[in-house]
């Protein structure tokens, strides 16, 4: 089973970017996790990260065919993107969003997402468990 781990806006900055809310661990070092944690579920998983709103969705419509599920981090699109939720409802391909803060904590713009209603799931506030759960969620999710 293949699944698409796609990390949205300013998670390149993972390690660097607020670490009393995000961490200090890097994009880098979580798709090493995922890597290990996917082997041991028998998945393979593969990695998108970009800032553009326009390449989430063509990252997301490409993946029809070729993924049996997606991870996703929106990120700041969580609570803005009308285009990836579109995106993820038109593929039909199962998703779950993941936030490594808890955005139910934070301010109340970041309290609304786009993203929840068109996903099998949510994952929040659990720092970078938030991805390996979500992970582990798909796959459980798949082999259903």
């Amino acid at each position: 089973m293949r699944i698409l781990v796609i990390h949205g806006p300013n998670l390149n900055l993972l390690g660097k970017r607020e670490p009393e809310i995000y961490g200090s661990t890097t994009i880098d070092e979580i798709n090493t996790l995922l890597k290990k944690e996917a082997k041991t579920l028998g998945a393979d998983v593969e990695f998108s990260q970009s800032n553009s709103e326009g390449e989430i969705v063509n990252t997301i419509q490409e993946a029809m065919g070729s993924v049996d599920g997606i991870v996703i981090n929106p990120a700041a699109y969580t609570h803005t993107s009308v285009a990836i939720r579109d995106a993820i409802a038109s593929t039909g391909i199962p998703t779950v969003e993941v936030h490594i803060s808890n955005i139910f904590k934070r301010e109340d713009f970041r309290k609304k997402s786009f993203i929840s209603g068109v996903s099998i799931g949510v994952v929040s506030g659990l720092g970078i468990d938030s991805y390996l759960l979500g992970l582990r969620g798909m796959v459980s999710y798949l082999k259903k």
